[in-house]
């Protein structure tokens, strides 16, 4: 990885920074990059397009990048004001947290949501059953303030849509010409492995199997999709009418000790 690439302003499980190289290569050209799963953003913001419609079920992503690119650089000292020593401690973050989970203020959510962000632990993002966010505090010496950061996702979103909305919604929006790249929760590697979504709605095996088959669709329409995933015997399946790539990714979010080391990949080409 080289320092040329641009690193999202937050912490993200699976973001694709470090295996930008391997994905981007492989990005076709064309007017307008659809993204149906944001999540941090690393491909959205390393990529060059005209514009971009970027999706993502997590409303509070959704948010975030939102007041970003309409309040610009007047919004980041907003969030700036709770990266203080006073506020990196146990009793504070729990207190924002419950004012993150009952607030009705949007724009405060927002920069609550950086906060938690950057202070919960190993950079998750989790909710409970009832939409609660309950990520525990992170216990770091000094979180690290996105501000350049920011900036560059300010710079980059003036050319973008948000979206909030379920994968198959944004994946209808995409028209010949379009490009659209898929970064889903990921199959499990293992049978014990079970984590399925960022949000409390889960994406199994059946929500894998319909991305597949509206990759396939869309294809024939002359939308180009590509979607990264774990390499297994499932995601081989579903993936067989797709041209695949391979390439070891290192995990650095994982609450799994089998999935801290080289991880095999696989990314699914469909064109016509």
């Amino acid at each position: 990885m080289t320092d040329i690439h641009v690193r999202p302003f937050l912490k993200w499980a699976g973001n694709k920074y470090r295996c930008l190289n391997n994905i981007l290569q492989f990005l076709p050209n064309g007017g307008r990059l659809i993204e149906p799963f944001t999540g941090s953003g690393a491909i959205f913001l390393n990529s060059v397009y005209d514009s971009y419609l970027l999706g993502e079920e997590n409303h509070d992503l959704v948010n975030l990048y939102n007041y970003l690119k309409q309040e610009g650089e007047a919004f980041v000292p907003v969030c700036q004001a709770y990266f203080t020593s006073e506020n990196n401690n146990e009793a504070k973050y729990y207190n924002f947290r419950r004012k993150f989970n009952s607030t009705k203020d949007l724009k405060e959510r927002a920069a609550l949501f950086l906060y938690l962000n950057r202070h919960g632990f190993n950079g998750l993002c989790r909710y409970n059953s009832s939409g609660g966010y309950n990520v525990p505090f992170g216990r770091y010496a000094k979180p690290y303030f996105p501000y350049k950061e920011m900036l560059h996702f300010i710079n980059k979103s003036q050319h973008s849509t948000f979206y909030h909305g379920d994968f198959r919604k944004t994946f209808e929006l995409a028209e010949e010409g379009d490009v659209i790249y898929c970064d889903p929760p990921y199959a499990p590697i293992m049978q014990d492995s079970n984590f399925t979504s960022y949000v409390s709605k889960s994406f199994g095996e059946e929500e894998q199997i319909i991305l597949a088959e509206l990759a396939m669709k869309k294809a024939g329409k002359g939308v180009t999709v590509l979607i990264s995933n774990h390499d297994t015997d499932f995601t081989r399946h579903h993936y067989r009418e797709a041209e695949l790539k391979q390439f070891s990714v290192v995990r650095s979010i994982s609450c799994n000790h089998h999935t801290r080391g080289p991880v095999k990949e696989l990314l699914a080409i469909f064109r016509s």
